[in-house]
């Protein structure tokens, strides 16, 4: 099984890759986890402008790096099969398309755990990704 787990840097997404590897381990079959992190870049494109689109990829790769590490690690741990991708653009969308390229077929999420209300009003990209995927989604509080 294929299981993309979005990370962000977060507790609530290291709490998701934490269930995702305890669900690797009650599975029979051998799995495979894709670490994804996911960065709207349309503000820096803009500033690519001024501080050059070399400066803006680095920028973002180092954000990766960073919000990628604790995560990597404990995959790592795991000693699980795993990958990491940097996505850009938008990012439900980016995650969905990441899952359907790499043939998951399962994504977990963390949540932020917002009221009903400010999701009502201006959604989450939890909620995007629900919707916008071919395949589950598990959402981790």
């Amino acid at each position: 099984m294929k299981i993309l787990v979005a990370i962000d840097g977060s507790k609530n997404s290291l709490r998701a890759l934490k269930y995702a590897i305890k669900l690797c381990a009650k599975l029979s079959e051998p799995s495979e986890l894709l670490l994804v992190n996911a960065h709207d870049d349309v503000a820096l494109r803009g500033a690519s402008q001024f501080v050059g689109k070399e400066a803006v990829r680095g920028y973002l790769a180092d954000l990766a790096s960073g919000e990628l590490a604790d995560a990597v690690a404990a995959a790592e741990k795991s000693k699980l099969p795993f990958k990491t991708r940097a996505l850009r653009g938008q990012v439900a969308q980016s995650i969905a398309k990441a899952a359907a390229d790499e043939g998951s077929d399962l994504i977990v999420l963390g949540s932020k755990g917002r009221t009903a209300l400010k999701d009502l009003l201006i959604g989450s990209v939890a909620q995007r990704v629900a919707s916008l995927a071919e395949v589950p989604v598990t959402l981790v509080k």
